[in-house]
């Protein structure tokens, strides 16, 4: 009987990207926030966008792939999916976390500017602009090809787009009127949050 017979490559599949979340948002939790610092201007307007991405997060977790005893290979696809959603998760985890230790305390949940708040260009944000938000996209990815169907991933990819852009717009109405021509110059170099594309 093969490894394949008990879908041992799915089962490590789920349980290392399953690990990767649990790390990640311990890093989230425990990441240290400057005491006494000062906001400036807020923009409620991106929690509805994260309310949305976490919806997209939800569907691509309920919507899941059966895992059964296999008595045959697992399918070509299959195979690439589990291999890469380990991968994925990881390098996507340490993409978005970087760009959180770069923010340093200037980060947060929501939109929003700090006392001396400065335009930060360096590190994963002289790839993308908005580099959290390509580390969460590439753990919805990863989150989906290990556990998610196929139908989970159409469905809540539109919904966790449509609430990052929001985000996306949020935190940028807030930088431009904070850097002005500075943040329009820098957006004119470096795309939104998808390397080479948007």
């Amino acid at each position: 009987m093969s490894l394949n017979s008990f879908a041992i490559l799915p089962l490590v599949s789920r349980i290392l990207v399953a690990l990767g979340w649990v790390a990640f948002f311990a890093f989230l939790f425990f990441q240290k926030r400057a005491p006494g610092e000062k906001e400036t201007k807020r923009d409620s307007a991106s929690k509805v966008g994260i309310v949305l991405q976490m919806v997209g997060y939800a569907l691509v977790w309920m919507l899941q792939r059966h895992l059964p005893l296999r008595t045959e290979p697992l399918p070509a696809w299959e195979v690439i999916e589990d291999v890469l959603a380990p991968v994925l998760s990881v390098v996507s985890a340490w993409f978005g976390l970087t760009a959180v230790r770069t923010l340093g305390k200037q980060w947060s949940y929501t939109a929003r500017v700090v006392e001396g708040h400065q335009l930060v260009t360096q590190g994963p944000y002289q790839i993308v602009r908005h580099p959290i938000y390509t580390g969460m996209f590439g753990k919805l990815l990863a989150t989906n090809f290990a556990f998610g169907h196929w139908i989970g991933l159409v469905t809540a990819a539109p919904i966790f787009m449509i609430g990052t852009m929001i985000r996306i717009r949020a935190e940028e109405k807030l930088l431009q009127e904070t850097f002005g021509e500075h943040y329009v110059d820098y957006a004119r170099r470096v795309k939104s949050f998808i390397p080479l594309i948007a």
